[in-house]
């Protein structure tokens, strides 16, 4: 089976969650960004990445906008489930940017980055990269992935939201994040695509928008069917 949660931020706690240990070899997590785990390279994050080697389950994840992209663009680019991904463990993947992967009976398209929230802070701090944008080819390509599958999906999965889900939860929670050109691209996929479940994790919160829009932060969501592993 396939399930989703949101940004994980490098906590190797958040793999102690009870719905998690309901997982079975073979089934797959998928995290809507901001894995996290892989940093600055340290010998602590190498033995992290080794425990979370050991779990039976694939541990999959877009990328999001606090990562190590410089770190991730070193990686070799390998083919998996009929998309491009970086293979950082036996059993850990990114899912690069506008790939469609078939995982068990579900075509998912995936679209990973954006545009930090707190990109002053971060440039200051020289850990900012404008590798968290999507380059052009890269969202050309997740146009051209979708038409060679007549614009139908089963899922996507995105760090941020389409522009018009993102204004409204900012209106409801009063937010000051702007909408940004992904969000954009996302609304315009949303228009001319099919699917069934949209998950994505850059706002931290666990909410269902609508019967296919989620936003997903600490839940553990059945990717099939869209609800909560308790």
């Amino acid at each position: 089976m396939i399930y989703i949660t949101g940004d994980t931020h490098g906590q190797i706690d958040r793999f102690d969650a009870p719905a998690l240990r309901k997982l079975k070899e073979k089934d797959t997590l998928i995290i809507c960004g901001d894995f996290g785990f892989l940093w600055n390279g340290s010998k602590e994050e190498m033995n992290t990445l080794r425990k979370l080697s050991r779990l039976r389950y694939n541990i999959c994840f877009v990328d999001g906008t606090h990562e190590n992209f410089e770190m991730l663009a070193k990686l070799k680019v390998k083919r998996w489930n009929g998309g491009k991904v970086h293979q950082i463990a036996p059993n850990i993947f990114h899912l690069m940017r506008g790939q469609v992967y078939q995982i068990e009976d579900q075509t998912i398209f995936t679209m990973g980055g954006g545009e930090s929230p707190d990109i002053e802070i971060r440039f200051e701090m020289n850990t900012w990269s404008d590798l968290e944008f999507p380059t052009r080819d890269e969202l050309m390509e997740g146009v051209e992935n979708l038409q060679k599958r007549d614009g139908k999906v089963d899922i996507i999965v995105s760090h941020e939201p389409p522009a018009k889900v993102k204004d409204f939860l900012l209106f409801k929670t009063h937010d000051d994040a702007s909408i940004t050109a992904i969000n954009t691209y996302l609304e315009d996929v949303g228009k001319t695509c099919e699917f069934k479940h949209w998950y994505f994790g850059s706002l931290h919160m666990d909410k269902f928008i609508s019967a296919t829009h989620i936003s997903v932060f600490q839940n553990i969501i059945d990717a099939k069917c869209g609800k909560p592993v308790t």
